[in-house]
């Protein structure tokens, strides 16, 4: 194989991305040189927060320039190395992009284990979306036993994980997640207690049955109508991780919600935490998840669904379909073979 392919940034969107904004382009597979190490992509992983970099606006990170590859994390094969901290056949965590080829100096590489679990678990259960939801609920929602979580998106690779860990520490998980078939797998195959069809026009009423003692805990990473079904429900004390506002990405304007002022004083007279997070604040708490999340995984108590697309060229229409629900768990595309 003489030719790579990649796909860039071609035009920044406005709303909706659309197939035009990004491009396929071939090119030269790269020589690796002095301590560096040439990376072949197997696995690509397509997340929310992309969106965020396709625009310009100040955010917490660098948005990717027009032209430039999209961004993404992927699990990549080591395929030739002058780096002697790796090895032709190594397998690594990398952030390579949208693209089947990338070079490498060793910075920022992780070797990944496939005696551990599939590979693929390195960008999401066991990766970003894992460690996402790890540390949002214990670090900054601290659930406790026989308290109520609610999490939205909860079929997907964040929420999902969400859910579960909730009932490891004994607390009572109520999940919320666009149709039937989402929701029956969320409570059925998950184990939560309760998931509710965040479609449905009586969602605010039957969250309430839901949740009779209220809500402690709203792991918060949709936004919109889902919120504003939550927010009564907030109990006194009650804790909002944000790590996410999926059902805002698109929008061309911020508006302030006619309800903000209620927001407010529900923020005041019944004490709620709110935090906005980005999973590399936790950074140091990364050897804590591995182990226990592994463990959990490994003991069937954490359980995770993977939604595949094949060809690096599946990807601009596997990212929008993401940012509107169309994908059953852990959104990746399959770029490469995996020889492990």
């Amino acid at each position: 194989m003489s030719q790579g392919k990649r796909i860039v940034l071609a035009s920044r969107p406005v709303g909706e991305p659309k197939p035009s904004d990004f491009r396929l382009e071939d090119c030269p597979i790269p020589t690796p040189g002095a301590g560096e190490v040439l990376l072949r992509t197997i696995w690509l992983s397509l997340d929310p927060y992309m969106r965020g970099r396709m625009s310009d606006g100040p955010s917490y990170a660098q948005p990717v320039p027009i032209g430039g590859v999209m961004e993404a994390g992927t699990v990549s094969d080591v395929i030739a190395s002058n780096n002697p901290a790796f090895a032709k056949g190594d397998i690594v965590l990398s952030r390579n992009g949208w693209q089947t080829h990338a070079i490498s100096d060793g910075k920022g590489l992780t070797k990944v284990d496939p005696t551990i679990a599939p590979i693929s678990t390195a960008v999401g259960v066991l990766g970003m979306p894992g460690m996402t939801a790890y540390t949002g609920l214990l670090d900054i929602g601290k659930p406790q036993a026989g308290e109520t979580v609610v999490v939205a998106a909860a079929s997907g690779a964040v929420g999902s994980a969400v859910g579960q860990i909730a009932k490891i520490k004994g607390a009572r998980a109520v999940g919320i997640a666009g149709g039937k078939d989402k929701c029956a797998y969320v409570k059925n195959e998950l184990g939560f207690d309760d998931c509710l069809d965040h479609r449905d026009h009586d969602l605010a009423a039957k969250l309430k049955d839901a949740c009779p003692k209220g809500i402690d805990v709203y792991f918060e990473n949709v936004g919109g109508a889902v919120f504003e079904a939550v927010f009564p429900l907030l109990n006194a004390f009650a804790r909002v991780p944000v790590c996410g506002l999926i059902a805002h990405y698109n929008d061309t304007q911020a508006v302030a919600p006619k309800w903000a002022p209620s927001l407010m004083r529900a923020v005041l007279t019944k004490r709620l935490t709110i935090r906005g997070f980005i999973v590399s604040d936790f950074a140091a708490r990364h050897g804590d998840f591995l182990r226990d999340m592994s463990g959990w995984v490994r003991e069937g108590n954490v359980k995770h669904k993977e939604f595949v697309t094949e060809g690096l060229e599946s990807a601009p229409a596997a990212f929008m379909g993401l940012l509107k629900g169309a994908n059953f768990g852990k959104q990746l595309v399959r770029v490469g073979p995996d020889k492990t």
